[in-house]
């Protein structure tokens, strides 16, 4: 699992590929990550947006920005975690993800929160020790 602390907010991820979404002979890598947004910080929060950039082995970048997460702008109060899947392809065997959240106060103060970078890794990646 992949973790990072930002401003008291910790965001954790866990990425899983699915092989059985996958076809690597069309080139098609899918994973599925599910990731938990914990609210250490004193103040009720809410997840207003996202960012993530995706880098595959052969340096190809997608950038995904929107609202919320999942169709959602979830709450969180002080102490709460909001924890949900979704999922990414890649045109190639591995790749990184990495991000940010974009986090509301009631008083309207937005901030951002880092998603940890992370590494989608396929057992179809050749690897070599150097």
């Amino acid at each position: 699992m992949y973790e990072r602390r930002t401003r008291d907010v910790v965001v954790r991820v866990e990425p899983e590929f699915l092989l059985e979404q996958s076809s690597p002979a069309d080139d098609r890598f899918i994973w599925a990550y599910t990731v938990e947004i914990e609210n250490l910080t004193g103040e009720d929060m809410q997840v207003v947006e996202r960012f993530w950039q995706i880098t595959d082995r052969n340096g190809q970048v997608q950038e995904v920005r929107g609202e919320g997460v999942v169709g959602e702008k979830p709450n969180l109060k002080p102490g709460e975690v909001f924890r949900y899947t979704s999922g990414a392809p890649l045109s190639a065997p591995s790749g990184v993800m990495l991000g940010t959240y974009q986090m509301k106060t009631p008083d309207g103060h937005c901030f951002d929160v880092d998603i940890p970078a992370f590494s989608l890794d396929s057992p179809f990646d050749a690897r070599s020790i150097n």
